[in-house]
């Protein structure tokens, strides 16, 4: 039985079911890699390749007229929340 399956951390997550097979019956599984799947060691980037990354990334929000507008309202939300009151034991009425 030929079954594909993708590797997760440490479990094989099955791509099909297997019904004939009872839950907790003991397999021994023969791996078999894909040529295709293996990921190859990327070589590091130069500088000017990661200086043009990271200028595209920080170009992102760019044309967003209301970005300020934005920011300012998150900034005011953020400094406005006084949280939550709570009694000192000393302030309570135990009656």
């Amino acid at each position: 039985m030929k079954i594909k399956g993708i590797k997760r951390g440490r479990t094989i997550e099955l791509l099909e079911q297997i019904n004939n097979i009872p839950d907790g019956t003991e397999i021994i599984v023969e791996l078999e890699i894909t040529p295709s799947q293996i990921n190859t060691k990327e070589q590091p980037l130069t500088d000017k390749e990661r200086l043009a990354r990271l200028n595209k990334l920080f170009g992102a929000w760019k044309d967003q007229p209301d970005l300020m507008e934005v920011f300012a309202e998150i900034d005011e939300q953020r400094h406005t929340y006084q949280g939550r009151v709570i009694d000192s034991i000393d302030h309570q009425d135990n009656s």
